[in-house]
């Protein structure tokens, strides 16, 4: 015979043990604001030092900038339209290897307006904990 209180107790503690394990998956991820309406009203008001996150489509790679901290360089077009010059700093961050020209990277990090769309920078984590982290995914792997 079972025992009703205990086996009853067992099915909710399973079901909270699983709610929990799906919130810190879920938690764990970054959130994208696919329409990134934050970015464009950000150029749109030419404001800079902005938190932002967001998604794009690579549109053109650069060459990595060696001069001081090493940069990977590459411009993404928004759905938008507006553009967006990504500056990750590969001294703290891997580099995104066999990043092509169509992919979609998905990023968090500051952005600087610029005439031409704005820049966004600080996508690794922060060493001396002063500065909010961000990241840039790519292919379901995360850089920070």
């Amino acid at each position: 015979m079972v025992n009703r209180p205990l086996a009853a107790r067992l099915v909710v503690m399973t079901r909270i043990a699983l709610i929990l394990a799906g919130a810190l998956f879920f938690a764990a991820q970054p959130l994208v604001w696919a329409d990134n309406a934050q970015i464009e009203q950000a150029y749109r008001q030419q404001r800079s030092d902005l938190q932002i996150e967001g998604e794009g489509t690579v549109i053109k790679l650069l060459a990595d900038d060696n001069r001081g901290s090493r940069h990977q360089r590459f411009i993404i077009r928004l759905t938008s339209g507006q553009t967006l010059l990504v500056a990750h700093i590969i001294d703290l961050a891997p580099k995104i290897e066999g990043l092509k020209v169509g992919d979609n990277v998905a990023f968090a990090g500051e952005y600087e307006w610029s005439d031409k769309g704005g820049t966004l920078h600080w996508t690794h984590h922060d060493p001396q904990r002063r500065h909010g982290d961000g990241w840039l995914r790519h292919e379901g792997r995360i850089y920070q």
